[in-house]
């Protein structure tokens, strides 16, 4: 599997997360968003995804689970306390999953959400 964006081919895994990110960029994030069935990307996808990115490439790593995206995101935005039926209205496929792939990270080896 690979996607193509602006002429250019970015080589997947079999399940559509990028082999090298540093493949990754904003175009990049659109187009598998497309593909995953997001539809446009909000500022609040965009926030996710550059969390995710951050705690991963700056924190040794880092793929946090759900809750801890829920928390980061309900101190962002200031909102009530975030459900999981917040962040799943973003991403379906589970933000720490679909969120990943988005964002151009590796795949999550752990097993579950919480």
């Amino acid at each position: 599997m690979a996607y193509e964006v602006n002429g250019t081919t970015i080589e997947t895994t079999e399940a559509g997360y990028l082999v090298d990110l540093n493949d990754w960029n904003e175009e990049v994030a659109k187009v598998i968003a497309t593909e995953e069935g997001l539809g446009e990307l909000t500022e609040r996808h965009w926030d996710v995804i550059n969390y995710l990115r951050d705690q991963y490439i700056n924190n040794g790593g880092n793929q946090p689970m759900e809750r801890i995206i829920q928390k980061a995101m309900t101190e962002k935005w200031g909102d009530k306390k975030l459900s999981s039926k917040d962040m799943y209205t973003l991403f379906p496929r589970a933000p720490s999953k679909q969120g990943l792939k988005v964002a151009g990270l590796p795949a999550t080896n752990r097993k579950g959400g919480y």
